[in-house]
């Protein structure tokens, strides 16, 4: 949710739209030439999705992510947070890359640090935001003007409950959205639209009694089936979180230093995953394992600005940390940051003075004493919504 809204285009039209049967189809069609594997129809009605968010929030499993519960009801409400919308294109784009087993390698190996799939390619934020606007503009080419507004994870949207009653799949145990086609492996992107247009049917669940996200979770942040605790949950605790990580959570995390994709790694539908051809999102390459002791390079040159989210992940994240802690000269206490990573404390450097704890925006990583801030609310799994 920190990226900034798009532009809202005037909600109003001179002339009336085609027949919305023969639109729909339309859309659909020029949605896979811009670029998406799935997308989907729905009307604005979320009413029982805002009971469930409602009793998350006063639940206290939002953590410190205040800002899930600043826009009131918006969030559920499509038409209050755009006025005149009435109904909403739901789009998804594979990230899926077909590596379960060297994730896993990953996992188990102590002297590798963990980043989620998501993470590894360029920022889907910027990549999905400006497709999607370049399909507005071809609807409205052939349509006329149109009020519309484009969303990708950038503002108060219930995006997996718009994706489900669009048909784009169900949210499972772990909340993610389940395609029954194509896995979990995708992301999320809407256009608000001002035009009315006939849905799609909803997708409806497949999950039965399988609970291996649940059993799973190395934190145990899914309480119940659909019931995550982000507290308790890596990706919280690695992105969104603001503060300190709890010492008994800390050894539970691995070398997990950016998300976290257990729950999904486990799950029986993404057998039917596709693998995806997205040239920014690159398959990554294997780099060698590191020498325990052996400092972690930081990278020469310019430290991207605290909000960029350009390249991969890892580089985000210790840029943003070096640059952390050399505006406020504090970084993780040794002995904890290293816990579980075969890392051993590094030693001060001459004339540093060490803090007690970490600082504000800081969270502790069990990869070699770095801090690591927020890098943004792109996690797939920070919340219900």
């Amino acid at each position: 949710m920190s990226q900034p809204p798009s532009a809202v285009a005037p909600l109003s039209r001179a002339t009336p739209p085609p027949d919305p049967a023969a639109l729909a189809a339309r859309i659909r069609t020029l949605v896979r030439e811009a670029g998406f594997q799935r997308c989907g129809i729905t009307g604005i009605d979320l009413g029982e999705d805002e009971g469930h968010l409602r009793d998350w929030l006063a639940r206290g499993f939002h953590g410190s992510m205040d800002w899930m519960a600043r826009h009131g009801d918006k969030r559920s409400r499509p038409q209050e947070l755009v006025p005149g919308t009435v109904s909403v294109l739901s789009v998804g784009l594979d990230y899926g890359r077909r590596d379960d087993v060297e994730a896993w390698e990953t996992l188990a190996d102590g002297k590798r640090a963990y980043v989620a799939r998501y993470a590894l390619g360029r920022d889907y934020h910027k990549l999905m935001r400006n497709r999607l606007q370049k399909l507005a503009d071809r609807i409205a080419g052939e349509v006329g003007p149109f009020g519309h507004r484009v969303f990708v994870d950038s503002a108060p949207v219930l995006e997996r409950a718009l994706a489900r009653n669009a048909g784009l799949g169900w949210i499972g145990k772990h909340t993610c959205l389940i395609d029954r086609d194509g896995g979990s492996w995708f992301f999320l992107g809407e256009l608000y639209l001002d035009i009315a247009l006939p849905p799609d049917p909803p997708a409806t669940s497949h999950c039965g009694s399988c609970t291996r996200c649940i059993d799973v979770c190395p934190t145990q942040a899914i309480v119940g089936p659909n019931r995550l605790d982000a507290r308790r949950c890596i990706s919280y605790l690695t992105i969104e979180h603001e503060g300190s990580i709890d010492e008994e959570l800390r050894p539970l995390m691995g070398n997990r230093i950016f998300g976290c994709d257990d729950c999904q790694l486990v799950c029986p539908w993404n057998k039917f995953a596709r693998r995806h051809d997205e040239p920014d999102f690159p398959r990554p390459q294997r780099s060698r394992h590191r020498e325990p002791g052996r400092p972690v390079r930081l990278g020469g040159g310019r430290v991207p600005a605290p909000h960029r989210r350009d390249g991969p992940a890892p580089q985000r994240a210790c840029a943003l940390a070096a640059q952390h802690r050399g505006r406020t000269g504090e970084r993780a206490d040794d002995a904890g940051s290293v816990a579980g990573a075969g890392f051993p404390p590094r030693a001060p450097r001459p004339g540093h003075t060490r803090t007690r704890g970490l600082g504000a925006g800081t969270a502790w990583c069990p990869f070699r004493g770095l801090s690591l801030i927020s890098c943004g609310r792109g996690s797939r799994r920070s919340a219900y919504a």
